[in-house]
């Protein structure tokens, strides 16, 4: 039998969630999936955990450690099916999901299906909440990236959507060089390839958070932002050659504000690239996040000596 969606999930360092993920898979609703977990050179007990779930339809290939992008070009180029989910080992997936998106993406070709997600804390799904975005419609590929972007602060997760194989086959694979915000480039690319995103009412993807500075999200390394930096500047030309105008412009200025915000003082070098850019962009009207004192200070101070004297605090 044909292969309906291919299922490819890197796995670095995750025992300890690894085999929910898998469970939340076999429990789907929809059967016609493979599922290609590629274990990424991890230390701990990943291995021996999937090693449990090997079947007809769940396979281990094991790698030495070159990143979650690299594995999961590995699972991507052994996979067989026409629709594609990239997956990580330690969220989950409602046990419809994989029916709902399929049902639409048959009936909408050329189109990535998204779906709703939200968080949950310290491995207590009772946590769980959703995390609402405007972008959760219906919506052509350009005018879905600009509402993703709105708040300076898209999600593009590997588990929401369902992507087909031929969208991948023209827009390109994960790069590899990137680490920290690797999705982002793949999913800008791939989403600006398809027609539209079509949304899904139904389907939820679980978003495990909460996990310490174990999570890459959670890294601070000048290397990780020198990776997040590469990630926004492809998005971003993406993006502006699909459509550059005021409007996509002071979004991509309002993203790079953000990534000044957080790394100028982590490495003043890259934050001042980023705020060359945003000049040539026309500027930003990016609101800085923080709480009551911090916003004072900002407007007393400003906010680079607002953010100098929070860290001195912490």
């Amino acid at each position: 039998m044909n292969v309906a969606i291919s299922i490819c999930m890197p796995a670095y360092n995750v025992e300890k969630y690894i085999g929910e993920a898998i469970e939340s898979v076999l429990q789907q609703t929809f059967a016609n999936w493979e599922l290609i977990i590629v274990n990424d050179g991890s230390t701990d007990g990943t291995k021996e955990v999937v090693e449990k779930y090997i079947s007809d339809k769940v396979t281990l290939i094991n790698v030495e450690n070159k990143g979650a992008a690299a594995a999961r070009n590995t699972g991507y180029n052994l996979s067989k099916g026409g629709y594609i989910k990239f997956f990580d080992g330690d969220d989950i997936l409602s046990p419809n999901m994989l029916q709902e998106q399929y049902l639409l993406a048959q009936s909408n070709p050329n189109c990535i299906i998204s779906s709703k997600w939200g968080r949950f804390y310290k491995n207590d799904i009772g946590t769980f909440k959703l995390n609402v975005e405007d972008c959760w419609k219906d919506l052509p590929s350009v005018e879905w990236i600009c509402s993703s972007w709105s708040k300076a602060q898209p999600m593009t997760q590997p588990g929401i959507f369902l992507i087909p194989r031929n969208i991948i086959t023209h827009a390109g694979l994960w790069d590899e060089r990137l680490s920290l915000n690797d999705d982002m480039e793949f999913y800008t690319k791939s989403i600006l390839a398809s027609n539209k995103v079509i949304f899904s009412e139904l389907a939820v993807l679980y978003y495990r958070s909460g996990m310490g500075n174990t999570a890459l999200s959670a890294s601070k390394s000048s290397k990780a932002l020198r990776s997040n930096f590469l990630s926004i500047s492809q998005s971003a030309n993406y993006l502006l050659q699909k459509k550059d105008e005021a409007e996509t412009r002071l979004l991509v200025a309002n993203i790079w504000q953000g990534f000044v915000y957080e790394s100028f003082l982590i490495d003043k070098a890259i934050s001042q690239e980023a705020e060359l850019i945003i000049q040539n962009l026309g500027g930003s009207n990016y609101e800085i996040p923080g709480g009551k004192v911090l916003k004072i200070l900002s407007k007393l101070l400003g906010w680079k000596m607002a953010k100098n004297i929070q860290s001195l605090i912490k």
